[in-house]
């Protein structure tokens, strides 16, 4: 049985993680920014509210073996459109809370000489589409500080995983918001007519763990898209460019639109 700390615990994901954590027998503090829903309110965004959390798992299981770094949102939009407060948003939240989280619990888990760290991140992390620079460069900073924590950290026993799915079903699209409502409406539809739900990312997550695997990539859209990257380019670009065509045709039919 392990002791786990899991954020954005309140729905989507995090609650989908909780659930498979409990139901395998392990100890879950669930914790989230929305008072009430969870075991303990954590904003990713305060480091008191981190350094409240180490201490409350000293205090009350002596430790921690698990982090699951989850909570986040969703953003994106055309560089152009989307506004520096809304990249600053989205750095504050899906990368920094994932570096607070990361530096709170490392001397723990040094003094320990174990624990395991689980950051999520998105298959925007290993492929970058059009029309979500801001997205595409938070998750993409949460698999380079994953690789490197995973070399950094091994001689003390602490291992670490990155998650990257690709879109979806979970309320994760309530949180879209800013300027570029184009893009918005196009990344809400994605996942909301995905196939995949929160169940299906968190049992891959749970056998992730279980093998010790750095990058989960726990649906086949993103493997196929990660491996055309790497391994197949030219094939790659151009599918990147016929999004970007579509995402073109569709901000410029909805601009005249607007002016009519």
């Amino acid at each position: 049985m392990s002791r786990v700390l899991v954020t954005g615990a309140a729905s989507g994901l995090g609650a989908a993680l909780v659930a498979r954590f409990v139901a395998d027998g392990h100890q879950v503090l669930g914790t989230d920014v929305a008072e009430g829903t969870v075991d303990r309110r954590l904003d990713v965004r305060s480091a008191d509210d981190w350094d409240a959390a180490v201490e409350w798992c000293k205090q009350n299981w002596g430790g921690l073996d698990i982090l699951v770094n989850n909570a986040g949102i969703a953003t994106g939009g055309r560089i152009d459109v989307e506004t520096l407060d809304e990249w600053n948003r989205v750095v504050d939240i899906n990368l920094m809370g994932v570096v607070r989280g990361c530096r709170a619990f490392t001397p723990m888990f040094k003094r320990q000489r174990s624990g395991y760290i689980v950051n999520t991140a998105s298959a925007a992390g290993l492929i970058h589409p059009p029309m979500m620079s801001s997205y595409n460069t938070v998750k993409a900073g949460v698999v380079a500080l994953s690789e490197t924590l995973s070399h950094e950290l091994r001689p003390y026993g602490v291992t670490v995983s990155v998650l990257c799915p690709s879109f979806f079903r979970t309320n994760l699209a309530d949180s879209i918001r800013g300027a570029d409502t184009t893009m918005g409406t196009a990344a809400r539809q994605l996942i909301e007519t995905s196939p995949r739900t929160a169940d299906d990312i968190a049992t891959a997550v749970l056998a992730g763990i279980a093998k010790k695997r750095f990058l989960i990539i726990p649906d086949r859209p993103a493997r196929v898209a990660w491996l055309s990257k790497r391994y197949a380019r030219p094939l790659y670009n151009r599918q990147m460019y016929k999004i970007a065509a579509r995402a073109h045709i569709r901000a410029e039919r909805e601009e005249r639109s607007d002016r009519q």
